[in-house]
């Protein structure tokens, strides 16, 4: 989904809601963004980092994480919202979603980096991690 840095995380949310429209299941789906945290990741921090990560393990909701997640995380659906950094960090965090992604992954924001790693990828050459 298209969209410039500043309405990534809009369009992310877009698309959460068309996903559960669909009949996902909200512990089906990751939120990862590139820039700023989700609002409702920094709300969910606010009672604490003990709490907000037994919410990925629990995974009964939708989660919300920097796209630097280096915790375990496997979701059918990750949605990955491109809302700020480098090209270089978009490129990379398109490769860690990749790897959460069971199932479907759907880039918010400018997926020029994200098609940039996905050609490297397709053509054999390494894609950075």
């Amino acid at each position: 989904m298209a969209a410039p840095a500043a309405e990534a995380v809009e369009r992310a949310d877009e698309t959460v809601d068309l996903l559960l429209d669909a009949g996902r299941e909200p512990g089906d789906i990751l939120v990862l963004t590139v820039g700023e945290a989700h609002p409702w990741q920094q709300h969910e921090v606010t009672f604490g980092e003990e709490r907000y990560w037994a919410q990925l393990a629990e995974g009964g909701d939708v989660f919300y994480a920097d796209a630097a997640l280096t915790r375990p995380a496997r979701r059918e659906v990750v949605v990955l919202a491109v809302n700020g950094g480098t090209a270089d960090r978009a490129a990379e965090a398109f490769t860690k979603a990749l790897g959460h992604a069971a199932g479907l992954l759907v880039v918010c924001g400018d997926a020029g980096p994200a098609a940039a790693a996905a050609a490297g990828a397709s053509a054999g050459r390494p894609v950075p991690a």
